[in-house]
């Protein structure tokens, strides 16, 4: 089966990449030709087009690529965007056979044994698996999420196409190092989400991070009907957070809703650092509190990150420098974070940051905040700054794609538009505050227990064939240590 895919794969690639040279050709050969300029948007949306089938069809490692891409593609034209968009909607399921098959293989008996009861329609269908709802024989109602047949085989495959797309894109197009940057970081997620027992971790550990909660809730994990392609967990009721009419049948506000959801996730961030990288509608539900109050259910941790310490550092220093208006604290931020290349053009890279930070300013910082109040006539006040070709060449050369960046760029970007779709009016600003103030005491606390330890420590002696340049370098790096 895999090599079929590979065929498919390659041909769509094929034929895309053939459209481009042919149009190429044609540019070169009619360079004035206002008819040729023409036809780029018709090649574009032709090839987006392809794009789209190709993944719905091959579904799977295709569907999950498409899903990012649509939230990330910014090196893409924007018409491949809007067609991978359509992807974020539900994914067809597979049969039931298939299913109960693959539950026989991994757990060693049929659902019909292991459960009292096994619903053959699944409750959710994803790129990677599905979802059915069960009884334990205990009486226990539990979702139990199954993952597609030889679904690991398929991703290793997958990712070789993608990373030849990759190399043929860096070597007629643009040379962008950073999307095999990306690449690995979505074959690390992947690896991630096709391994359940993984997701029984992540679920364990936010299940503890948000214990003194009661209105954030996770499923509980039943250890003895799961393994690595299988997890059954309590079923969890609730409503989607998207459904806008069922929120108001509860009697929420959409408003607190969202203020529930960037909440959490300012807290996964910056005081637990450990965080849902997958945060799309339907991995959250919504319920009713006791009291009448939001309470908000996660689901599906399987690529459920850690934040390395200089994104979390950095990035707060980006907020911090926004918040004063300190264009030295944001600029040292992006440099913490690891978006500078070693051997990029700084200077350059710098100024484009400090004149798109110039304007930023310019706007009112309650609307920058505010997503949904950020109509086109105020966007169109930060215009871009003036750059000749070469420029945008060495721009793009000069910026590096950090290690995790991935995960949290991602997120960010699903859970803010999902929130700004339940409350257009909210402010992410202010509703995270609390969370970054937090973040930057412990950080001062961390800093200053770290100078106390350096200044009351007696001066080390460089032992015999050690010189005090290797022993001073020895004791930043602990105070590094000590300060993350």
């Amino acid at each position: 089966m895999w090599i079929f895919r590979l065929i498919r794969a390659t041909w769509c690639l094929g034929i895309i990449f053939w459209s481009y040279i042919y149009q190429g050709m044609l540019r070169r050969i009619f360079p004035r030709s206002e008819r040729v300029k023409a036809r780029w948007d018709k090649v574009h949306a032709r090839n987006a087009l392809r794009a789209y089938k190709t993944c719905v069809k091959l579904r799977g490692i295709y569907i999950k690529l498409g899903q990012v891409l649509s939230v990330m593609g910014t090196f893409l034209p924007a018409v491949y965007v809007k067609a991978l968009e359509q992807l974020q909607d539900s994914v067809p399921p597979r049969s039931y056979r298939a299913i109960r098959r693959a539950i026989k293989n991994r757990l060693g008996h049929f659902p019909e044994e292991l459960f009292a009861t096994f619903d053959e329609t699944p409750v959710a269908a994803a790129s990677l698996g599905q979802v059915h709802k069960a009884v334990t024989h205990q009486g226990e109602k539990v979702a139990v999420k199954v993952l597609y047949p030889h679904i690991r085989t398929i991703m290793r495959v997958d990712m070789r196409v993608l990373r030849l797309a990759a190399a043929i894109y860096k070597r007629f197009f643009v040379k962008l190092d950073q999307i095999d940057r990306v690449l690995d970081q979505l074959q690390e997620m992947l690896e991630r989400e096709t391994n359940l027992e993984h997701e029984a971790k992540c679920i364990f550990r936010m299940n503890a991070n948000f214990a003194s909660d009661p209105d954030v809730v996770l499923p509980r994990v039943l250890p003895e009907l799961s393994n690595q392609a299988v997890l059954t967990m309590s079923f969890m009721d609730g409503v989607k957070i998207s459904n806008t009419e069922a929120l108001a049948e509860l009697g929420l506000d959409p408003q607190l809703v969202a203020t529930k959801l960037v909440q959490s996730f300012y807290k996964s961030l910056f005081i637990d650092r450990f965080f849902h990288a997958d945060p799309h509608p339907g991995n959250f539900f919504v319920q009713r509190g006791d009291k009448g109050q939001v309470r908000l259910v996660i689901l599906d941790l399987g690529s459920a990150s850690e934040i390395a310490p200089n994104l979390s550092n950095g990035l707060a220093d980006v907020i911090r420098g926004f918040m004063t208006k300190d264009d030295k604290v944001l600029m040292q931020g992006v440099e913490l974070m690891g978006f500078v290349a070693d051997n990029g053009d700084r200077a350059l890279l710098e100024r484009v940051i400090r004149h798109y930070f110039r304007q930023i300013l310019s706007l009112n910082i309650n609307d920058f905040g505010n997503i949904g109040s950020i109509d086109k006539e105020l966007a169109a006040k930060v215009h871009e700054p003036e750059l000749d070709q070469a420029d945008v060449r060495g721009l793009m050369r000069s910026i590096a794609y950090p290690l995790g960046w991935f995960y949290v760029e991602r997120a960010a970007l699903i859970l803010f538009g999902l929130s700004s779709q339940l409350a257009p009016n909210l402010n992410m600003v202010q509703t995270g505050f609390p969370y970054i103030a937090r973040f930057f005491a412990e950080r001062a606390a961390r800093e200053r227990a770290g100078a106390t330890a350096a200044a009351t420590a007696p001066a080390p002696h460089a032992p015999s064939g050690q010189s005090a340049a290797s022993v001073a370098s020895e004791r930043v790096s602990q105070q590094l240590a000590i300060a993350r």
